[in-house]
């Protein structure tokens, strides 16, 4: 099973926007075709920026999106990464950090800090767009292979 980690923007285009990009990323995830990655740093950046008030999200409309992001994932437990490149933007260096420790298959991130280290350097782990793992879902599963 292919192990995901998601950044708080991919986690907002699957709660929240229902970005079209990330629908296939939903579905394998609903489906437990895949495996989503979360620690309490990554679980703490989407609590806080669930009340972003951009976002226009009642109390009950944050739980809920928590709740069900959080009862889709498995936690895995702080420690230390092994060396990585630094992200330029500081606050997703705990991204890279979570994918490396807990031996993700795929980082899926929108940010242009984190997109630029493809390639640049040698990870455990592809970085990839949400259309990028979606695509990548949709052939595996018609290959056979998500299964």
């Amino acid at each position: 099973m292919l192990r995901f980690v998601l950044d708080t923007n991919v986690v907002l285009d699957l709660f929240h926007w229902a970005n079209t990009d990330a629908v296939p990323i939903m579905a394998a995830l609903e489906a437990g075709q895949i495996e989503c990655m979360v620690d309490e740093r990554t679980l703490d950046e989407l609590r806080r920026v669930l009340t972003y008030p951009q976002l226009k999200l009642t109390p009950e409309m944050i739980a809920e999106r928590y709740a069900r992001y959080s009862g889709l994932v498995q936690v895995f437990p702080e420690g230390e990464a092994p060396p990585l490149p630094r992200c330029k933007d500081r606050d997703d260096q705990k991204f890279l950090e979570l994918a490396a420790r807990c031996g993700a298959d795929i980082l899926v991130s929108k940010d242009k800090a984190l997109l630029k280290l493809r390639g640049r350097t040698r990870l455990g782990f592809q970085i990839m767009k949400p259309a990028g793992a979606s695509q990548m879902l949709r052939s595996a599963d018609e290959n056979g292979a998500a299964d």
